[in-house]
């Protein structure tokens, strides 16, 4: 069946539109942004289960339990905030890691680092602990208005299972204004508070030993 020229025009007309929407999809895919994963962890070398001191201050093995924490923080996506109540997670910048995991680790490592415990371990090692350290993390994120600031609050209780209880609690609280604007630099300064914060939080557990030993 012969086309006139009327019916020509539109059939060229809409093959140019399908061509061009083909390349159009093609250069779409193909300039698809990278995603980046960032860490709050510079030290990830393997640990063993546990590590002992036997000359330490402190006669007791500390077990590192779980922090929990809302389920944005369970997930890799980074967190920012305008600073109001509502929350929202980057597409393109992610956690290398669960957060919480990486606090956890990072504690540890404080807590060994410190050596003021005859032993640090991870709940779950095996090991037997006389107080399981455990927490609650809040904020960590991006907060955007009114200025640019890397926010980290976290609540940590140490457990004794002898006696079933919580024998000390203490929470960190602190916002970090940033000046460069980039995910990069708001991270950095994450990772700075969360190192202030466990050995702050440690030195308050260090002193409720000390006063248990005086007494």
């Amino acid at each position: 069946m012969k086309m006139n020229v009327t019916e020509k025009r539109i059939f060229t007309t809409l093959i140019t539109c399908w061509v061009f929407a083909g390349i159009l999809a093609i250069a779409s895919c193909g300039a698809m942004r990278p995603v980046s994963y960032y860490t709050l962890n510079t030290k990830p070398t393997p640990e063993p289960s546990v590590a002992a001191k036997n000359d330490a201050p402190f006669p007791f093995t500390i077990l590192v339990g779980r922090i929990t924490a809302s389920h944005l923080y369970l997930n890799d996506p980074i967190v920012y905030t305008n600073g109001g109540v509502e929350l929202g997670t980057y597409e393109y910048h992610r956690w290398a890691d669960v957060p919480t995991e990486m606090l956890e680790t990072m504690l540890m490592q404080t807590l060994r680092e410190q050596g003021r415990f005859r032993s640090v371990g991870r709940l779950g090692s095996g090991a037997r602990g006389d107080y399981i350290l455990r927490g609650h993390l809040y904020s960590l994120e991006e907060v955007d208005s009114p200025s640019l600031t890397a926010r980290f609050s976290i609540n940590l209780e140490l457990f004794q299972p002898k006696t079933g209880m919580v024998v000390w609690s203490q929470s960190y609280n602190q916002d970090e204004r940033v000046d460069q604007k980039s995910v990069t630099a708001v991270v950095e300064a994450l990772r700075q508070e969360v190192l202030a914060g466990f050995n702050q939080l440690a030195v308050s557990l260090d002193a409720y030993f000390a006063s248990r030993s005086a007494q």
